[in-house]
């Protein structure tokens, strides 16, 4: 690989803090994450999320790829601006129309960024790009001189870096740093990487490319081989300081590096990694069910962190060892990612003030409006529940702020079951501002009775591929969370309902669904402006 001296393009500065031990936390739950099958959001749920990110301190929120739809372009540059301390990136490939459209969408946050990206490595070059390797260190330079010239954040990645050979790795690098790149992220796009492989991949680049002290290098990790917490952290002993992530780790295949697992690794583990990052942890909880709430994806039980499990103890030794010291079987404490301990928090008698400060307690501020109807579902909960707990809230409230601006919005159900009689359901939904009933339709059972009751208030030709059923809490009278997905021409939403009446959740997650639906169908981008499918890999 030919030296090349720093070119005349001055360098936005690259921060620097402790002796360079500071980790950029990069989240990219928006872009990659949501690129998971089913995972789609709108965009009122994705500034949701961002508003979250923000929040915790998350340093660069990926908030999509703005030339993909209409409706991705609207949520990045909706995320821009409302974004209070977060970089907001947009992805674009190596195209000026790609870039020009990404910065359009974020030109107006704090300090927005363009992350452009190309494939490099033998197999994508070949097969994909079709493009001889000179070609596409030109395409680099001129992607990132073209992006540069627009914003002085500019973050590139070679697509399938780490199957990419070292020399033409190293090259690409440098020119891109010369053209002006400030960030080079050298994604795992396949998850195929190990550790070790992974810190001499990154040590490698730090000792041959002669600029690379004038960027900051990031990482991308994906899943596949179970590796991308692990390769993400041995990146950062190699001199890596940024990393990107997704809350529960979600994204495309096996996912992403979670972000709650390398925070919390961060931070409990200074003993042999003395770097911190800026994110606040007690919101940990908070972002990981409000994501899990939006996209219908459960977290597993057993999932580090933010699964149910992560600090339940059911071993008689365990449960010994935990009543004289909670420090024999739990390496951080439940607080510290924003759980509490408490059991039964809210009744029946509880009044709205005290429910405004639970709910600020658990990490949510409401409207005067969202409170109402969000107290008016909590008090009909809590007459029909013997013990509300936390749980119990956040499905509530995640439910129920989520859907105000709905077009379709839930009234009432009635159900006719059992054994012996014809299976009917009546009901009521509010279409547009406008009263609707459907009053004794038949159904193969409940559920299918009630979302065919549905499709008579709301024609509709959209397809039923999941339906999914599971309890908040424990016990006979736990609370219902419904998750259904729905398929029409090639469009996929996922959507979510909880109530303390299973059927009632169903009929909130199929409207829900519905409403996305509607969404998506006005959003939909024009043929000229979507972008490739081989554009969503890095």
């Amino acid at each position: 690989m030919s030296s090349v001296s720093d070119g005349s393009k001055s360098q936005a500065p690259v921060v620097r803090d402790d002796e360079g031990n500071r980790v950029v936390i990069f989240d990219t739950t928006l872009r990659d994450g949501e690129q998971s099958p089913g995972c789609t959001m709108n965009l009122e749920e994705k500034v949701s999320v961002a508003k979250v990110l923000d929040d915790m301190g998350v340093d660069v929120i990926e908030g999509g790829f703005p030339i993909s739809s209409i409706g991705d372009f609207e949520a990045v540059s909706a995320i821009a601006k409302q974004a209070k301390q977060a970089q907001v990136a947009g992805l674009a490939r190596a195209r000026p129309g790609d870039i020009d459209r990404a910065w359009e969408a974020v030109r107006h946050g704090v300090r927005p960024r363009i992350h452009t990206f190309l494939s490099t490595s033998p197999l994508h070059m070949k097969y994909k790009l079709q493009m001889e390797p000179d070609a596409v260190h030109e395409a680099v330079i001129e992607s990132v001189s073209y992006a540069r010239n627009l914003c002085d954040n500019v973050e590139w990645s070679p697509e399938d870096g780490t199957r990419t050979e070292h020399d033409f790795l190293c090259r690409c690098v440098e020119s891109a740093i010369r053209a002006g790149a400030t960030t080079i992220n050298i994604p795992d796009t396949v998850g195929y990487t190990v550790p070790e492989e992974f810190y001499e991949l990154i040590a490698m680049l730090r000792n041959r490319v002669p600029n690379i002290d004038k960027a900051i290098i990031s990482v991308h990790c994906h899943n596949d081989l179970g590796l991308a917490v692990a390769n993400s952290l041995a990146a950062l002993r190699a001199g890596a300081r940024q990393i990107e992530c997704t809350i529960n780790g979600i994204g495309e295949r096996a996912g992403n590096a979670a972000l709650e697992e390398i925070v919390m690794a961060l931070k409990t583990r200074q003993d042999v990694m003395p770097y911190h990052c800026g994110v606040d942890s007690r919101y940990i909880t908070k972002a990981s069910r409000l994501v899990s709430g939006i996209t219908g994806f459960n977290v597993q039980p057993n999932k580090a962190i933010v699964g149910k499990n992560a600090f339940a103890h059911e071993s008689g030794i365990h449960q010994d060892g935990m009543l004289k010291n909670a420090e024999t079987y739990e390496i951080m404490t439940p607080e510290s990612v924003g759980l509490k301990r408490s059991t039964l928090v809210m009744g029946k008698h509880s009044g709205k003030h005290a429910f405004r400060s639970k709910l600020k307690e658990l990490g949510y501020e409401l409207s005067d409006n969202e409170l109402a109807d969000a107290f008016y579902r909590f008090k009909d909960l809590a007459d029909h529940k013997k013990e509300v707990f936390d749980e119990d809230l956040v499905a509530l409230v995640d439910d129920a702020v989520l859907r105000h601006n709905d077009t379709i919005q839930f009234v009432s159900l009635g159900v006719h079951c059992g054994s012996d009689e014809p299976q009917t359901a009546d009901l009521e939904l509010v279409v547009s501002g406008e009263r609707k009933r459907a009053d004794k339709v038949l159904g193969s059972g409940p559920v299918d009775a009630t979302f065919r009751a549905i499709r008579q208030i709301w024609p509709h030709e959209a397809t039923l591929e999941l339906y999914q059923v599971h309890a908040v809490t424990g016990g006979t009278d736990a609370q219902a969370e419904v998750t259904v997905r729905l398929a029409e021409e090639g469009k996929t939403v996922i959507g979510q309902g909880a109530d303390y009446d299973t059927l009632v959740a169903s009929a909130r997650a199929y409207v829900n669904a519905l409403n996305k639906l509607i969404v998506k169908r006005e959003k939909t981008a024009p043929p000229e402006e979507a972008a490739a499918d081989d554009a969503l890999a890095v």
